[in-house]
């Protein structure tokens, strides 16, 4: 028998089976660079609707993070009412690291270096399971919203930009 190749663990993935919550890694090739969120639905064979991206954003010193379908954009409104906020930015791309020990298309609300309110669009706790960052770039994880609602002390909220 050949030895499987085992993905590596993340803090994202030590947190959930420290919980024992279920869960399924999902990997993808990362060859061509970066890619967005409906380009890793792709090559991870899922609805790009089950496929949730996380934003991490700020007001004055204070961080919050927000998981929204890969499709869709965050509406930073919607997002300041649900934090309890006026008003929120975006988190520049140069803090991202050093503020949630995440890169770019690898970061999870699941594992960062400190915990920050977090929200997941509504739309999630519609699905039988949803898919997001694993905590590496060209690792996913699929689990039930209610694990990862769970697993990030989140809340559900209307998130994202009408059309």
């Amino acid at each position: 028998m050949g030895k499987q190749k085992k993905a590596a663990k993340t803090n994202a993935v030590r947190m959930l089976e420290k919980e024992n919550i279920p869960y399924e890694l999902m990997e993808y090739d990362v060859e061509d660079g970066l890619l967005d969120g409906v380009s890793v639905a792709e090559k991870t064979g899922q609805e790009a609707s089950t496929v949730f991206k996380t934003l991490v954003t700020m007001a004055e010193r204070e961080f919050f993070v927000f998981i929204i379908p890969v499709a869709e954009e965050l509406n930073l409104k919607k997002a300041a009412k649900a934090a309890g906020v006026k008003k929120l930015e975006m988190l520049p791309l140069k803090d991202l690291t050093k503020e949630t020990g995440y890169v770019k298309g690898g970061c999870s609300a699941i594992g960062m270096k400190k915990k920050f309110p977090t929200f997941i669009d509504e739309s999630a706790a519609e699905l039988p399971y949803i898919i997001v960052s694993a905590g590496k770039v060209g690792l996913q994880m699929k689990l039930k919203p209610n694990d990862l609602l769970t697993a990030a002390e989140a809340s559900f909220h209307d998130l994202v930009k009408e059309e």
